[in-house]
């Protein structure tokens, strides 16, 4: 089947979402919107509130205001989640670095017989070589003006370069089990296994955010490891479905609130569900009592 749609105006636009019943009360307001976020990036947000997605004909009732107010929501979560996420990224990261280099010095990242598979330590190595060439960091420039052996600059230099990705498969494919362990319970988890899956789920998190994804009540294919306890202030209720945007957030809360004790990432995410009642917790997989969980009375 070929595609023949033609681009719309905005009056075009406007008009045809008048015809599948939303309701607009102020044309200049949906023109000033639609002229600054697309009218392909709201229909992500228009399907919850249609009746026929096929035909794209709206529920009765629903406004463009209510429309927006939902993609305002979403905008909203995932600043919170990019920030708290940013934060987790740098402790990881420090952690990584320097637990991995006082036990096998600057360059164990080079060292092929500290990993588990050769294959991906020289996808990973090839990975990280392209983020240092392509380098415009000072630090890494006065490097190879001073320094020309070895090859690589040390782990505290590189390291700080790489993409989350990146530095998370350098993680999962290290082979001492044992430094792994000490970084998962740095970070308040009793094995290596439940940090990489949690690791696993905030990266794919943070890219869906970085590309101002839709995040609200999304489906996610990546789904975290959820132990029913923890040493720090956690969730007691599990009955919540696993690919939905709640399971994330109680992991990074529950990491944020190791790293930063007292954070305001949990009291943010309480004020955004207060300040937006008209979205559904539950298509966000919130479970019902979710306020009186322990975690978000700290």
């Amino acid at each position: 089947m070929e595609y023949t749609k033609r681009s719309l105006s905005i009056s075009q636009q406007i008009q045809q979402l008048k015809d599948r019943g939303l309701i607009i009360a102020d044309d200049d307001f949906a023109s000033r919107i639609l002229s600054n976020v697309s009218y392909f990036r709201l229909a992500n947000y228009m399907r919850t509130c249609e009746i026929d997605l096929a035909t794209h004909q709206f529920k009765q009732g629903t406004t463009f205001e209510s429309i927006i107010k939902m993609y305002d929501f979403d905008t909203e979560l995932r600043n919170l989640l990019f920030t708290a996420i940013q934060t987790i990224e740098i402790s990881f990261r420090t952690k990584l670095i320097h637990i991995f280099s006082q036990t096998y010095g600057a360059f164990w990242y080079v060292d092929m017989n500290l990993t588990n598979d050769g294959r991906k330590f020289l996808e990973n190595l090839s990975a990280l070589d392209r983020e240092i060439s392509r380098s415009k960091e000072d630090f890494i420039k006065e490097h190879f003006q001073k320094y020309d052996k070895p090859a690589f600059p040390p782990v505290w230099k590189s390291l700080e370069l790489a993409t989350f990705g990146i530095l998370s498969k350098f993680y999962f494919n290290f082979a001492d089990i044992k430094l792994k362990k000490q970084i998962a319970r740095e970070l308040g988890l009793p094995q290596h296994l439940i940090l990489e899956s949690w690791i696993t789920t905030i990266s794919a998190m943070r890219n869906y955010c970085a590309h101002h994804s839709r995040i609200w009540n999304r489906s996610f294919p990546s789904v975290p490891e959820l132990p029913k306890n923890l040493k720090n202030s956690w969730i007691t209720d599990f009955s919540f479905p696993t690919n939905k945007v709640y399971a994330q957030i109680v992991i990074i809360a529950y990491l944020q609130n190791v790293i930063k004790d007292g954070d305001t990432f949990t009291k943010g995410v309480m004020s955004l569900m207060k300040n937006y009642t008209t979205i559904d917790p539950f298509a966000m997989g919130f479970p019902k009592c979710w306020q009186t969980e322990p975690m978000w009375s700290i």
